[in-house]
């Protein structure tokens, strides 16, 4: 079975977009027409990824998040000026006969979504979950007996974190755990900058959620400081019980392309072996 036969396989299992769709998803290197001699997923094609890709004997690095270092992803540089990391990454690509195909829009289309079904999974919250339609939050967990403390140490296991930033007193009880989206400015919609009547973004949303659901805590996407976890951190010294798990983009997804390893071979009818590399954690701390 060629690479282009195994992803479009994968494609079929996903949910169909408009033939207008011009997103970050498709091949980023490598010879779709090359015959697949076997899979390998992980978040991100870092460097040792590649080189671990190789020696399993894959061809198919079948990552979520991007290749080349800017937001549109494209399978080559183009900001105008050289990059020699790029160089050297492409030049061990097409040492080693790696074809990288990316699934991000698609697989955050599925219903439920591709990648927190396994983030959820793997962190053994599925008899957590409670209903949560507060507007732009994503997934709402309610636990008997934790601590701030306590799910700190529990992410850090369970996510092979080298270290965890957060907000809050690691002794207080918290209940409702909130994951939620990015917290960046102006994410989902554009916010003027004048004008009299309010403006909602989803940091306020988010907010709202802790205040009128009485949420305890989130694990945030990405995150700015000036918005939730400002709010945090005033909530925590005055005496509230309030936290945040700062975790990372990378880490918050990691899990979830362990579960893609677990769907492939049904997928594909088990044509090529599947592996999952995991991408670990991007920081060190001190």
């Amino acid at each position: 079975m060629t690479i282009k036969e195994i992803t479009d396989k994968i494609l079929e299992y996903h949910p169909k977009f408009d033939a207008s769709y011009d997103g970050c998803d498709g091949f980023k290197s490598g010879n779709p027409d090359a015959e697949c001699t076997g899979i390998v997923s992980a978040l991100v094609p870092t460097v040792d990824v590649i080189k671990r890709t190789a020696e399993l004997g894959c061809n198919l690095l079948y990552v979520h998040e991007p290749s080349y270092y800017s937001t549109p992803d494209y399978p080559d540089w183009r900001a105008g000026f050289e990059n020699k990391i790029y160089e050297e990454k492409k030049a061990l690509l097409d040492q080693y006969g790696i074809a990288i195909w990316r699934d991000h829009d698609h697989t955050h289309a599925h219903r439920p979504d591709g990648i927190f079904t396994g983030v959820i999974k793997y962190l053994g919250w599925e008899q957590y979950r409670v209903p949560c339609e507060t507007e732009g939050m994503t997934m709402l967990f309610e636990f008997p007996d934790m601590t701030v403390g306590k799910m700190n140490a529990y992410l850090k296991e369970k996510l092979s974190l080298n270290g965890i930033r957060y907000i809050g007193n690691e002794e207080d009880r918290i209940r409702k755990v909130a994951m939620i989206g990015h917290l960046l400015p102006n994410i989902f919609e554009h916010q003027p900058t004048t004008g009299d009547s309010f403006c909602p973004e989803y940091a306020t949303n988010v907010i709202r959620l802790m205040e009128q659901e009485n949420v305890d805590a989130i694990i945030p996407g990405e995150v700015i400081d000036w918005t939730v976890m400002s709010y945090i951190r005033d909530a925590v010294q005055l005496g509230k019980v309030k936290a945040a798990f700062n975790i990372g983009h990378f880490n918050l997804e990691e899990l979830g392309m362990k579960y893609a390893a677990d769907w492939i071979p049904g997928v594909i009818e088990n044509a090529v072996p599947v592996h999952y590399i995991p991408s670990e954690d991007i920081y060190k701390f001190e």
